[in-house]
């Protein structure tokens, strides 16, 4: 994979496919959840609650990218930009190769479409847009050679810019939503999940069967509570939770 720069820009980059897939499939589609085939996951409260960590992941994985990057630029191992470039690509092209061998075909934890008669079709056609022709491209540029100029602290930061960006779009509300999905751990019964929300001066607005997961009208300020009353995520909250906001329930 050649220098320490040029394995933490490919970490980037599955990171940065990481927070595609999530934000595109996850919140704005809504075609699958993480493990929406996993056996036993049916429980709304368990895929909701995965999908945070997921999130959560990626912005750890992020992160320690962008501290190897740092690390490496500090060692004058800083890459050109179409090395960059190309790295970075081929790291967005890995996530989604690694993405559909193990978690659609090997583990079946998930498909591009849960809610198609072919979901090989979908997610054939996502693998050949998203990881064969990214990983292609990124191969181009790296053949370009060695660079002549290396890339510096601006574009660093600039890295740094869009990978907050991209973990910080899951934080936004959903257009037009005005109330907050919380997911409660597991053995909280209905009535102290309703106690929870009262202490949060919270309204219910749906509820799943069980109060696994429910919509409640509180205000921002107010949502924070609810965590110290059995809520394990709260949309509009803190990371990662703000993905919660964009799942109809």
């Amino acid at each position: 994979m050649g220098s320490a720069a040029m394995r933490w820009a490919v970490l980037l980059g599955v990171a940065l496919g990481g927070f595609f897939d999530g934000i595109l499939l996850h919140q704005i589609l809504q075609w699958h959840h993480l493990l929406s085939l996993a056996p036993g996951m049916a429980d709304l409260r368990l895929q909701l609650l995965w999908d945070g960590y997921f999130h959560a992941l990626m912005y750890l994985v992020a992160g320690l990218a962008l501290w190897g990057l740092w690390r490496a630029m500090r060692r004058s191992e800083a890459l050109g930009g179409a090395r960059l470039a190309g790295a970075l690509l081929l790291g967005f092209g890995l996530w989604h190769l690694l993405d559909a061998v193990l978690s659609h075909w090997l583990l079946g934890i998930h498909r591009i479409r849960v809610d198609v008669d072919d979901p090989l079709v979908w997610d054939l056609g996502w693998l050949a847009a998203f990881g064969l022709a990214p990983l292609a491209l990124g191969w181009a540029f790296l053949r370009r050679g060695p660079p002549r100029a290396a890339v510096g602290g601006r574009t660093l930061a600039l890295l740094a810019i869009a990978s907050v960006a991209a973990g910080a779009w899951a934080l936004r509300p959903a257009p037009g939503a005005d109330v907050a999905t919380v997911v409660f751990r597991n053995g909280l019964d209905p009535a102290q999940a309703m106690q929870a929300l009262a202490d949060a001066e919270a309204r219910l607005v749906w509820a799943d069967e069980g109060f696994g997961v429910v919509a409640v009208a509180v205000a921002p300020g107010d949502r924070w509570r609810l965590y110290r009353h059995g809520a394990l995520l709260v949309s509009g909250a803190g990371l990662p939770a703000g993905c919660l906001a964009w799942s109809r329930p």
